[in-house]
């Protein structure tokens, strides 16, 4: 892992001049900083519900579930596990992983469509609970959520405006659902994973540790085929997610291919170099579906929604901190990301652990 970077901020300011300030002499080259995933975690709720167990509440049956979407379990918070709860776990977690302390933590982003309040941004909960400096926000992108945190957390590191970042993936997607439905409420999960980006010098490349490249779209033409029917103000609304279930699996295996494939041509690479593919976690059919027009094996694509279900932008984080912590992936191995969430949202990462 490369060599922690010396930092310039104090514990309760966010203001890091740019390499470019830093006392160089006349002819001299700025430092470029590039970010290092160095720490992963994860938090999933204790209470666990099967297939079996969902089918004594609602109309619907184990072989019914996992024909349409692989899922055979799911994780659900209880009352005390808040998104700030699960999300302030997975962050510690992270930071553990990585050796690294709250004072190191310049900026916490945390990607969520379940905040626990409308404001403050649960990030800065996450923030408190740590007893870090910097500052701290939200981002709604929905399943998408973490890509779009990890693209901002980045463009802070080589930017000079962070040295240590904290991307979470939060959700509590079973106070989202209707329990009624069937088609919805079998698809989702609780839980939450973390990873915490350190600077270090050089610019990031095929063989380099460090985040590669980012990319993301959305087409709010699509707004209307996954939302949720509610909002602040509109006491008549549900506030309960909707799906079109077809249109959206549709679209996803499009864009999500299109969003991996323009990862790798931003790097001058192909799938076969390529270790792991970490998708997100909606439907084991998508992915599947993903992998084959990628012509990428099963056996190099992490799979968790069987036993995650959907977490949307905890998914990602998830499953990463699930295979790294089993050993499949390992330090210096290519990882490439992706997902799709409502709005529509979608896009991917590449990174060299």
């Amino acid at each position: 892992m490369d060599q922690q970077v010396a930092r310039q901020v104090g514990p309760t300011t966010s203001a890091v001049r740019p390499p470019a300030e830093e006392g160089l002499a006349p002819g001299d080259q700025p430092v470029r900083l590039r970010a290092v995933l160095a720490g992963i975690g994860a938090y999933l709720p204790e209470t666990v519900v099967t297939n079996d167990d969902l089918a004594r509440r609602v109309d619907t049956n184990d072989a019914w579930i996992r024909e349409r979407t692989g899922i055979r379990q799911r994780h659900l918070a209880a009352a005390h596990e808040t998104c700030a709860f699960m999300a302030t776990r997975a962050a510690r977690a992270a930071l553990a992983d990585a050796g690294a302390a709250a004072s190191e933590v310049d900026a916490i982003i945390l990607g969520t469509a379940t905040p626990d309040q409308v404001f403050p941004a649960t990030a800065v909960r996450v923030q408190a609970e740590l007893g870090a400096g910097g500052f701290a926000f939200d981002i709604s992108a929905a399943c998408s959520g973490f890509i779009y945190a990890l693209s901002m957390a980045d463009a802070l590191v080589r930017s000079g405006q962070a040295r240590g970042v904290l991307v979470i993936g939060a959700e509590v997607f079973s106070r989202l659902v209707n329990w009624q439905d069937r088609s919805t409420c079998v698809l989702f999960g609780d839980g939450a994973g973390a990873v915490f980006l350190r600077a270090a010098p050089g610019v990031p490349g095929p063989e380099t540790p460090g985040i590669l490249s980012t990319h993301l779209h959305s087409d709010g033409r699509l707004g209307d085929i996954l939302y949720v029917d509610g909002a602040v103000g509109q006491p008549d609304r549900p506030g309960h997610v909707v799906m079109n279930g077809r249109e959206v699996f549709r679209h996803a295996v499009t864009h999500l291919s299109d969003a991996v494939s323009e990862a790798l041509a931003a790097n001058g690479l192909v799938a076969v170099d390529v270790d792991w593919l970490v998708p997100h976690q909606a439907n084991a059919r998508i992915i599947e579906g993903v992998g084959r027009r990628l012509g990428l094996p099963a056996e190099r694509v992490i799979l968790t929604v069987d036993r995650h279900a959907n977490t949307s932008s905890a998914s990602i984080p998830l499953a990463l901190a699930e295979a790294c912590a089993d050993g499949r992936i390992r330090r210096g191995q290519l990882v490439l990301m992706e997902a799709l969430g409502g709005g529509l949202t979608w896009g991917s990462a590449l990174v060299r652990l």
